[in-house]
C-alpha cells in the first residue's frame, strides 16, 4: 500500500487513498489535484463501491466486451484466407492480444493512478497524448455502440421476417432503447451480473449455428465430405479482401481497449493475470473451433454472421438466443465512456459515484446522450459498417498493438530481471508494433477500398432507411 500510495503521491492527477495505517484520514477520498474530496457517506460508500470487483468478475466483464456476434463472422474470414492460414492467426493474435494485455496491466500496477486508457496518454506523452487518445477512446466506444444499434436491427428484421413491412428505423430505436436501460448500472461489478447471461447466450447461439449448418451440409449429396473448404486462400484474392478478413479476426480479440477502466474498478489490480489468460483461453478457444467448424461444415459459401447459414427458421431461433449478447456487449460500452466523460468533468465530485440523486440525473443523462450519439450516427451515415472499420483500423491498432508495445518501451521495459529476457521482450514489442502499424495502414486501406466498391455496385444505403438491413 505504501509504494502505491508513495507513486499517487507524487502525482497531482492521482485518486489518492490514504495509506490505512495512517488513522487520521481514514474514510478520506481524494480528488485530482490531490484535495480532500468529501468525509460524508456518499462519498466513502461512493469509493467502496466502485472497488468490488475481483479477478473472476473481471474476467467475465472482458467477455462481455470481448466476445459477441463477430465471432460469427469468423467462419467467413476462415473462407477467405483458408483453414489454414485462419487457424494460425487466430491462435497467434490470440497469444499476442494476450500479452499486449499483460503489459497494460503492468502498466496499471506500476501507474494506479491511470483510471482510463486515455491516462496513459499524458504518462507517455504528456497533455496532448492524453487529449488525442482521449478522442480515439471516446469515438471508437460510441462507434461501437452504434454498430450494436445496427446489429440490433438486423436481428429484429430477420426474427419477424422484416417485420413485414415494418419501417427498419423502429427497430433501430427499440434496439437503442434497450441498449440505454442495459447502460443504466453504472458500476462493473454490476455489468458483470449480466455477463453470466451474455456469455451462455453467444455459447448457446454458436453451439446452434455449428449443430444446425453440420446437420443441413450432412444431408446434402455428398453429405459433408462434399463441402469445397480449403486450406489455402480462395483464388483471385485481392490485399483489401484479404486484409479485411484478417482486420475480422483481429478485431475479434480488441478488448483491450477497456481492461483500464475495468482494472480501475478492482479490489486486488495484481489479480489482472488471472483474468486476461482466461479471457485469452477462452477466446482462442472459441474463434478457432467456430470459424475452423462452421467453415468446414458449409464452404465458400458461409454468409457473415454464420448463424444466417443455418437456415431460414435456425437463424431466427439463433437470433433470438443471442439477444442477450447484442445488447449486454453493446450497453458495457456506453457504461466505460459515460464513466469516463463524468470522472473527466466532475473528478471532484461525488457525482462521479453515481449514489446521489444529482448523481443518477447526470449518469442517465449521459447515458441517453451517448445511446442518442450512437443511434443518430449509425442511422444517418449510409456508409457506418465500413465507417467503424476503418475507425478500428486507425483505433484498434493502437489500443491492441502499438500502444502497449510503447508502454513496454516507456515505462515496464527495466522490470525485466535479465538482458536475455529484456532482449527477447524487446523483439516480441518490436513485432507487436509493427503489427499494429500495419493494421493501422493495410487496414484503413482496406476498409477505404471496401466503400469504394460497395459506392460502385449500388449497396450503400440511404440514410434514416426504411428498407430493411442486411
Amino acid at each position: 500500500m505504501d509504494s502505491q500510495y508513495e507513486t499517487k503521491k507524487n502525482d497531482p492527477n492521482a485518486i489518492m487513498p490514504y495509506p490505512e495505517s495512517n488513522d487520521e484520514h481514514v474514510g478520506e477520498v481524494r480528488g485530482l489535484g490531490g484535495g480532500i474530496m468529501d468525509k460524508e457517506p456518499e462519498a466513502q460508500e461512493g469509493h467502496a463501491k466502485f472497488h468490488r470487483l475481483g479477478w473472476k468478475r473481471l474476467t467475465v466483464v472482458l467477455i462481455v466486451e470481448a466476445i459477441a456476434l463477430g465471432s460469427l463472422s469468423l467462419p467467413g474470414a476462415f473462407a477467405t484466407l483458408g483453414m489454414v492460414p485462419g487457424v494460425i492467426l487466430s491462435v497467434g493474435m490470440g497469444l499476442i492480444c494476450i500479452y499486449t494485455a499483460h503489459v497494460i496491466g503492468q502498466t496499471k500496477l506500476k501507474h494506479p493512478e491511470i483510471a482510463h486508457y486515455a491516462d496513459v496518454g499524458r504518462v507517455m506523452f504528456g497533455r496532448w497524448g492524453y487529449e488525442i487518445i482521449s478522442f480515439m477512446f471516446v469515438l471508437q466506444l460510441i462507434f461501437i455502440v452504434g454498430s450494436h444499434v445496427l446489429t440490433g436491427t438486423i436481428m429484429w428484421g430477420t426474427i419477424t421476417d422484416n417485420g413485414n413491412g415494418t419501417c427498419s428505423l423502429v427497430f433501430g430505436i427499440v434496439s437503442a432503447i434497450i441498449l440505454f436501460l442495459l447502460a443504466i448500472p453504472p458500476s462493473f461489478a454490476e455489468v458483470a451480473i449480466l455477463g453470466y447471461i451474455d456469455f451462455v447466450s453467444i455459447c448457446a447461439a454458436i453451439l446452434i449455428t455449428m449443430i444446425a449448418t453440420g446437420i443441413r451440409s450432412s444431408h446434402q449429396e455428398g453429405g459433408l465430405a462434399a463441402v469445397p473448404w480449403s486450406c489455402w486462400p480462395k483464388e483471385n484474392l485481392s490485399l483489401a479482401e484479404g486484409f479485411i478478413a484478417v482486420s475480422n479476426i483481429v478485431f475479434a480479440y480488441s478488448f483491450a481497449m477497456c481492461q483500464f477502466s475495468f482494472m480501475d474498478e478492482m479490489h486486488t489490480p495484481s489479480d489482472y493475470k488471472k483474468s486476461i489468460v482466461a479471457l485469452g483461453l477462452i477466446e482462442i478457444s472459441i474463434y478457432t473451433v467456430t470459424g475452423g467448424v462452421v467453415y468446414a461444415f458449409v464452404g465458400p459459401e458461409v454468409q457473415s454472421p454464420a448463424l444466417l447459414s443455418a437456415g431460414p427458421l435456425l437463424a431466427k431461433v439463433a437470433f433470438g438466443i443471442a439477444l442477450p449478447v447484442i445488447f449486454i456487449s453493446g450497453s458495457i460500452n456506453t457504461v466505460v465512456v459515460s464513466r469516463y466523460l463524468i470522472e473527466r468533468i466532475w473528478p471532484n465530485n461525488v457525482i462521479r459515484y453515481v449514489n446521489t440523486p444529482a448523481g443518477w440525473m447526470v449518469w442517465l443523462g449521459f447515458d441517453f446522450g451517448i445511446t442518442l450519439i450512437a443511434w443518430v450516427i449509425a442511422e444517418a451515415i449510409p456508409f457506418f459498417s465500413d465507417l467503424l472499420a476503418i475507425c478500428s483500423a486507425l483505433f484498434i491498432s493502437g489500443f491492441s498493438f502499438y500502444f502497449p508495445a510503447l508502454m513496454y518501451f516507456k515505462i515496464t521495459r527495466n522490470d525485466a530481471k535479465s538482458q536475455g529476457k529484456k532482449y527477447f521482450l524487446d523483439a516480441l514489442n518490436m513485432l507487436c508494433f509493427v503489427i499494429g502499424m500495419g493494421i493501422f495502414g493495410i487496414g484503413t486501406y482496406a476498409a477505404i477500398q471496401d466503400i469504394m466498391d460497395r459506392y460502385d455496385h449500388g449497396k450503400v444505403s440511404k440514410p434514416y432507411s426504411c428498407a430493411p438491413l442486411a
